[in-house]
């Protein structure tokens, strides 16, 4: 046994701890109490099953033992610990199995329930390894003892639609997918519970607080299908002898923020990210500069203009990417490969876009490319049980990931981009390969497992040992999770110049800055749009700086997205993009953390980053276009000590002063500043 870790039967109990956490399931009631050191809670826990049209708990069965194995030390990925089981029998009820894991001196244990079929196969398309509901006897979820002011994570499934995350406060209700934080914003306490296996199932997590200081529903459940997961059909069911809910998180932690960040290094420990030795791309996308009307003069003199920047600092390493965007279709075969050529005499490296999974086009007796006429897209759409095609998504159709026509298509483009000299690839509406539907291999029985399926091909295919080179792989709109598949992922969806989009994205950094450095090696804040994107009215200075500093803390690919054939266009960035200190920043590619956690469904307005042992950035934002701000930044929430004196300075103004105490600032309307604080 794990030398810190316990687990034994005790008055008809099974015990397991570590130091940190116990874990307690009553062999009588059946029902899980985890309760951590801060003497935080999860008390009156059970799993669930759908079985037919029957939902079974384990606290229904006659019988809960300690498998006769009983715990078992484990070394794995996740470190020293032990494994042990729970069974549930019952007459006319398939077994059913908790399974726990615990780890020296973790704040963090997994749980995970399965049901075991006997002569026939089971059939589900609903478990949930942890529930908690007060109004069936169960307990409740408490920080402790004095907690003031309570709130729960709505974490978006994918980045569609402009969704926001939000801080709900309790008492509320809300549906987060893949995980939640139940966090206190005065203290910062915080219970994380999070999926962190991604291969099959796609997770809900329901919560209901009827007041302030507890959470009193809690369903952590594998099968989630919905508006959200933009499914307009039920989650697929898994068939077989024996089949597992998804493996789940439960952690407690003194601040959220670490909680976040050691889930996602959970998740990259389980499936680790795609890694990525050649720095943060800086360069240009070419969509919010000219959107459908892209051609070949604005590609190439968009480089040209980035290769004058070159000396005042733009680019990473001495790379620049020049990226096309949706409808480079516009040019013709010998204009791509002449804008190709001209990027690379740049001394530049050429991006592309595709949509792996979606069809946008009506003719659906249209011969599939690569396939040599076998194929039409009619063969291609996802189908529900019926065979119906299933209704657009984003104004496009899906296409099965795992229907052999979308195999040879895939195989076609990712050939032809390689090929054609590209580096980098922007893979959007990924969203549509994970809807679930009825796909053609009879094996993959749900959303996520095909979406594994095609992403695992776009994976192998652009692999630098198979196509000598390395190759930069950024998803746009795409689920959160499965995440090794890419180098990046867009942290929200479309944000362009205004000051609306700005607070729009830094929402998303406000709640998913953790997912930088662990899920995926950087976040993707958008194109970067300094004075007007093509669908939008001209922003103003302060405008379109925001737009840069937001971009910079986001951790980070840099990518503009004006047309630099516009004067101001071109004036801000010789001006902005030449900053050293600034670049420096998004050269780290390191998110900055929110400040707060209780914003609601807006932006924190102040982020952070401690560099070393006595530096701290700090951005501050007003999100108001109208009207000035006074801020005061509290430097004990900035974990600093508030007698402390220090140097700030300001990186737009260039300008230092001495200082202590708390941090006051005046921003006018739409600005925001970035100070190093020296300590």
């Amino acid at each position: 046994m794990a030398s810190d870790i316990r687990i034994q039967t005790l008055n008809g109990q099974v015990i397991g701890e570590n130091g940190a956490c116990r874990i307690t399931i009553d062999m009588t009631s059946g029902l899980a109490d985890y309760v951590w050191s801060s003497g935080a809670g999860v008390t009156g826990a059970y799993s669930t099953a759908k079985l037919g049209e029957e939902l079974v708990r384990s606290t229904e069965y006659t019988e809960h033992r300690l498998d006769d194995g009983g715990a078992r030390t484990i070394h794995d990925q996740f470190g020293s610990g032990c494994q042990f089981s729970v069974i549930h029998t019952a007459e006319a009820l398939p077994i059913m199995r908790q399974t726990f894991w615990m780890y020296e001196t973790s704040p963090y244990v997994f749980v995970q329930v399965e049901v075991e079929g006997e002569a026939e196969a089971l059939q589900t398309n609903y478990m949930s390894p942890l529930s908690v509901d007060a109004a069936l006897g169960s307990s409740a979820i408490s920080l402790g003892t004095d907690t003031h002011e309570l709130r729960a994570l709505l974490v978006p499934f994918d980045n569609d639609k402009w969704v926001r995350y939000e801080s709900v406060a309790m008492p509320g209700q809300l549906e987060s997918y893949e995980v939640t934080a139940v966090l206190e914003p005065a203290s910062r306490k915080g219970l994380i519970i999070g999926s962190i296996t991604h291969d099959t199932w796609k997770t809900g997590l329901k919560i209901v607080g009827e007041e302030g200081s507890a959470i009193h529903r809690l369903e952590v459940y594998g099968g989630a299908a919905g508006e959200y997961t933009r499914d307009t059909i039920p989650h697929g069911s898994l068939i077989g002898q024996t089949i597992a809910s998804p493996r789940i998180f439960v952690g407690m932690y003194d601040d959220y923020r670490v909680g976040m960040e050691q889930y996602g290094m959970a998740n990259a420990q389980a499936a680790p990210p795609l890694q990525w030795e050649h720095g943060v791309p800086f360069g240009w996308n070419s969509w919010s500069a000219a959107g459908a009307d892209l051609d070949y003069d604005l590609y190439v003199h968009t480089s040209d203009f980035l290769k004058s920047l070159y000396d005042g600092g733009f680019h990473h390493e001495g790379t620049v990417y020049l990226n096309f965007d949706s409808f480079w279709t516009n040019l013709s075969e010998v204009q791509l490969e002449d804008a190709v050529r001209h990027v690379r005499d740049n001394g530049q490296k050429a991006g592309t876009y595709w949509t792996p999974f979606a069809f946008w086009g009506k003719d659906f007796d249209r011969k599939v490319e690569g396939t040599d006429g076998k194929y039409t897209y009619r063969d291609l759409l996802l189908q529900d049980g019926q065979g119906h095609i299933l209704p657009e998504l984003d104004g496009g159709l899906a296409i099965d990931p795992t229907h052999p026509g979308s195999l040879l298509r895939t195989e076609w483009y990712l050939e032809r981009f390689v090929q054609a000299g590209f580096e980098y690839i922007k893979l959007d509406f990924l969203g549509h390969g994970a809807l679930e539907g009825r796909h053609f291999d009879p094996e993959i029985r749900t959303g996520i497992q095909a979406y594994n399926f095609g992403m695992s091909l776009i994976r192998r295919r652009l692999d630098p040992e198979v196509i000598g080179r390395p190759f930069f792989i950024n998803l746009s709109i795409a689920p959160m999770f499965p995440h090794q598949y890419a180098h990046s992922r867009r942290i929200s969806c479309d944000a362009f110049g205004t000051l609306k989009d700005t607070e729009y994205m830094l929402n998303s950094l406000t709640y998913g800055w953790w997912m930088n450095g662990t899920l995926f090696p950087y976040n993707d804040p958008d194109h970067t749009v300094l004075y007007k994107s093509f669908n939008q009215e001209t922003t103003t200075l302060q405008e379109g700086r925001s737009r840069l500093n937001a971009s910079i803390i986001a951790g980070t690919v840099l990518l503009m997205g004006d047309d630099f054939r516009q004067e101001e266009a071109r004036n801000r960035a010789s001006a902005w993009l030449t900053r050293p200190e600034l670049l420096a920043i998004g050269r780290a590619g390191k998110s900055f953390k929110p400040l707060e956690g209780n914003t609601n469904d807006s932006a924190a307005d102040v982020f952070f980053k401690m560099e070393g042992n006595n530096e701290v950035y700090i951005a501050v934002f007003n999100y108001n276009k109208d009207e000035a701000n006074e801020r005061s930044i509290s430097v004990e929430r900035l974990g600093l000590p508030k007698e402390d004196s220090y140097m700030l300075y300001d990186l737009w103004e260039q300008t230092a002063y001495p200082s202590s105490g708390d941090i006051h600032v005046r921003l006018e309307p739409a600005m925001s500043k970035v100070f190093k604080l020296l300590f």
